[in-house]
């Protein structure tokens, strides 16, 4: 047992500051900035914690500290940490600061962090429960706000649906399988047992799909996008897809790794259908939160391509994938939370009229994360989009990459009429002083698109290599 609490130390970390800031906030009774930044350092210790901790199995294989649970995590730690400040300011000038945003949020990654780092079926669920629980709150924040409400509100009732699609699927790999472990599961899947677990598979993958917004499972993305407040969507489109993902590529290549053209069949048909929908539905919006909530189902098609490759290559190129779209995405909402006219949020296209000469530092941020999303090189999302392409063209899934590629090419027009409507119509109006912190996350997350990435990813490839290969090799 001590060993297996010292290899959950990053999760036993962030559990006791949760528990320690709800009562400091229960006393105290609101959020001060030194509430703030003990959540934040809470986070950084987990990441820390997470870095140079011990590697192995906890709690009978439950839980899985490597290096790709490690590089999750990181990743999760510092993106939820960046979100405190930006979402707490961002509530504070609206008169709704409380105490229960860090928290939820230190929740939020605290089951994240277990997502990426399950070794069986019930850790899965428990996980993600966690996470999605938080999120569910987190999205009706502004419980005075009938958008944020409503978001909150269809969230949970679809996660429900999701929840049980899960959990049959989980439950047919059990009574196949005979165990909850993945490793017992892998042999099962080779063995008499297989087509029942695959079966069960199928279940699981579309419950996953639901958390990581692929399409056909994508209908809760729009409208809750639309509705969460800004602060909010930018934290939970970034980091728990990334959890999602790292979970799926670990029920995928450890638990079913023999059975790679089985699923894969899946995965290709997921990737095409999310490119497909977030190109051709992002066509049609005006409201930039609901274009992002299309965007990323496209994106998570893209990542889901690069899984499809299969093994270590194609592990790493979901990695690579998800590490600079978190970043970008991030960045994108901070800048929606940063900009405002006489009060009122920028949240149409029409509203970013002009947006050059008036804000021009956040007008070329903003620049920056359309000509990434795009693909653009040397933006970080071209490199993305490369690294998984690669991987796919190299399993031999050279039609799936190119169906994606035409869809990225789609989806530029909606990208590009942003960036004329910024630089070249004019400006309906002054806009409102910037928040600091919203304006610091959004300058951090340009400036990383581009030219940052390029330093950063000698850095980054060989740690995803490693931590792929760790995911890989069971």
């Amino acid at each position: 047992m001590s060993q297996s609490l010292l290899l959950a130390g990053p999760e036993i970390i962030l559990a006791l500051s949760a528990l320690a800031l709800l009562l400091w906030g229960a006393f105290a009774g609101r959020a001060g900035p030194a509430f703030t930044t003990a959540a934040v350092a809470a986070l950084a210790i987990g990441a820390v914690a997470a870095v140079f901790g011990p590697h192995g199995r906890a709690f009978a294989g439950g839980l899985i500290a490597d290096q790709g649970a490690a590089f999750a995590k990181v990743v999760i730690y510092l993106a939820s940490a960046a979100a405190i400040p930006l979402g707490q300011k961002w509530f504070a000038r609206r008169g709704i600061d409380r105490f229960e945003y860090p928290i939820l949020v230190i929740l939020a990654a605290l089951g994240m962090g277990m997502m990426a780092a399950a070794g069986d079926l019930i850790a899965l669920y428990v996980s993600l429960e966690l996470q999605s629980l938080a999120l569910y709150v987190l999205a009706a924040f502004r419980r005075d706000d009938e958008r944020s409400s409503e978001a909150g509100l269809k969230y949970f009732v679809l996660g429900a649906l999701s929840s049980g699609l899960l959990l049959y699927g989980a439950s047919l790999i059990y009574g196949f399988a005979g165990s909850t472990h993945f490793d017992v599961i892998a042999r099962a899947a080779q063995s008499g047992a297989g087509t029942g677990v695959l079966f069960g598979l199928v279940f699981l993958i579309c419950g996953l799909a639901f958390k990581v917004s692929a399409a056909p499972f994508h209908m809760w993305t729009p409208d809750v996008y639309e509705g969460a407040p800004t602060p909010v969507v930018g934290f939970f489109a970034g980091a728990p897809k990334l959890a999602a993902m790292v979970l799926l590529a670990r029920v995928l290549v450890e638990a079913f790794g023999g059975a790679v053209d089985q699923w894969r069949q899946v995965l290709i048909a997921l990737a095409i259908i999310s490119v497909a929908v977030g190109a051709f539905a992002g066509l049609v919006q005006n409201n930039l939160k609901r274009l992002w909530a299309y965007s990323s189902i496209a994106n998570i098609g893209y990542a889901l391509v690069g899984l499809a490759a299969g093994g270590q290559a194609g592990v790493q190129s979901m990695l690579l994938f998800m590490v600079l779209y978190v970043i970008d995405v991030t960045g994108f909402f901070a800048c929606l939370a940063a900009l405002s006219r006489e009060g009122r949020p920028l949240e149409t296209f029409d509203d970013f009229a002009g947006l050059m000469r008036e804000r021009p530092g956040l007008a070329l941020a903003m620049t920056a994360f359309s000509l990434s999303a795009i693909g653009i090189p040397p933006f970080s999302g071209f490199w993305g989009k490369l690294f998984v392409f690669q991987a796919a063209i190299g399993a031999g899934l050279a039609p799936a990459a190119v169906i994606a590629l035409v869809g990225s090419v789609i989806a530029a027009f909606y990208y590009l009429r942003l960036i004329k409507i910024m630089w070249l119509d004019p400006a309906p109006g002054a806009v409102d002083p910037p928040a600091r912190e919203a304006q610091a996350v959004t300058f951090a997350s340009a400036l990383f698109a581009f030219p940052v990435v390029m330093a950063a990813l000698v850095v980054l490839y060989p740690w995803a290599q490693t931590a792929a290969a760790a995911i890989a090799q069971r």
